[in-house]
């Protein structure tokens, strides 16, 4: 059950981004590119996530993996879990960045971030940007394996995972 804030401020009109990427980048100069672009004394606390392509998965050593999408409906998605998440926590800010196409194991995936004034409101809000991405996009993730051939991951990480 998600905490409620209810003497913070609710903050509808907060700022939020969702990028969708290509080729590789750089999770920690993406978040301070956009930290100073957005620079302001509202947040008290910023909460970040960052995760990155293992080398394995269910038991087989994974050489790469090719995340697809298809435009539009993956960044619908994403809006609408940064718009829950704006809902339920007086965040002043969300950043969501998505890697797409080929990826090499310790590539970054994915970047969430929430500010806001306050750390509890910060952390719940990130974590629920990335369990709900892990759990609800629409991403199609295909493996390469180390011992030869590919396969598609047939299921999304189940919430929590």
């Amino acid at each position: 059950m998600a905490t409620r804030w209810p003497s913070f401020r609710r903050s509808p009109g907060a700022e939020v981004s969702v990028e969708l990427v290509t080729g590789p980048f750089d999770p920690w100069a993406r978040l301070a590119a956009w930290q100073a672009a957005r620079a302001g004394a509202d947040s008290g606390a910023c909460a970040v996530f960052v995760g990155t392509m293992r080398d394995f998965n269910d038991g087989d050593s994974v050489r790469a993996m090719t995340l697809e999408h298809y435009p539009g409906m993956t960044e619908r998605a994403l809006h609408g879990i940064a718009d829950e998440a704006r809902a339920r926590w007086p965040v002043n800010a969300l950043l969501i960045v998505h890697r797409v196409g080929p990826i090499d194991p310790g590539d970054a995936i994915v970047l969430t971030a929430a500010w806001s004034a306050h750390r509890e409101a910060a952390f719940a809000a990130c974590r629920y940007l990335i369990e709900e991405l892990k759990h609800r996009a629409p991403f199609w993730k295909k493996e390469t394996l180390a011992a030869g051939g590919s396969r598609w991951v047939a299921r999304n990480t189940p919430a929590g995972g």
